[in-house]
This record gives structure tokens, sequence and C-alpha cells, in this order.
């Protein structure tokens, strides 16, 4: 696990398709009603957290028209935006992310493709 200590959270750049989740209080008994040691949740559980940052999305490569060279050449990347917004209550499949712990609050970040399903609450925006 990733320790990092710094004062402000919207100091982290996400890269691509990442989104950063700040996970729910994890569940320490089984279904039988035994407790778990800390870290002992399965890879493959699906987990809840809120999403905190999101990174700009997929990428799409400039196209370079050569046969109208008068026309302004871009090479700004533009990006396919991803769907979570901060604030969206995710549920995610952790196997792919990693975790890390920010001003000793634990985050995770993972994917685009980890997420299952997002529950976007307006009214708690508003």
């Amino acid at each position: 696990m990733l320790h990092l200590d710094h004062k402000d959270l919207k100091k982290i750049i996400l890269i691509g398709d990442r989104v950063l989740i700040q996970p729910s209080k994890e569940n320490q008994q089984t279904p039988g009603g035994l407790y778990l040691p800390q870290g002992m949740q399965r890879q493959d559980d699906l987990f809840t957290g809120y999403v905190m940052k999101v990174g700009p999305g997929y990428p799409i490569p400039a196209v370079q028209d050569i046969d109208e060279p008068w026309k302004d050449q871009q090479d700004e990347v533009k990006y396919v935006p991803l769907q979570p917004k901060p604030g969206d209550l995710a549920i995610y499949v952790q196997k792919s992310g990693f975790e890390m712990v920010f001003n000793k609050e634990k985050y995770v970040v993972v994917p685009h493709s980890a997420l299952i399903l997002l529950i976007r609450d307006e009214d708690l925006v508003e």
C-alpha cells in the first residue's frame, strides 16, 4: 500500500481512465458471523465507496490532415470523458486497482472498467 503525506487532495492528478475512490468502511464480519482480520477481504468481492476525483478519460489521438496542410495542426490530445462524477457512490471490483493512504485516509485508485455501477444523488450535490 502506498502512503503519501500531503495536505491537499486537489493536487492529485489522475491519468487517463483512473478513478479515485474513498472506500466505505469494510465489513469485518463474514455472513456466517466470523470476524476477518484486517486486510483479509477477498480481492474479487464487490466494494462500495465515494468517487473523489476522475481522470480526463480515454485519450483520442490527434488527427493530422496531410491532404489539407493549410489547416492548423493540433497536437493537443482530446479525451472521451468518463461517466463517474465526484460524489457518486460507486460499486467496484478492487482486484484491478490499488490502495493508497493519503493524509491518513484510505483511498483506492481503479480503472474505469473496474466500476460496476454508480449511484448519483442529484439532491445531495445541490
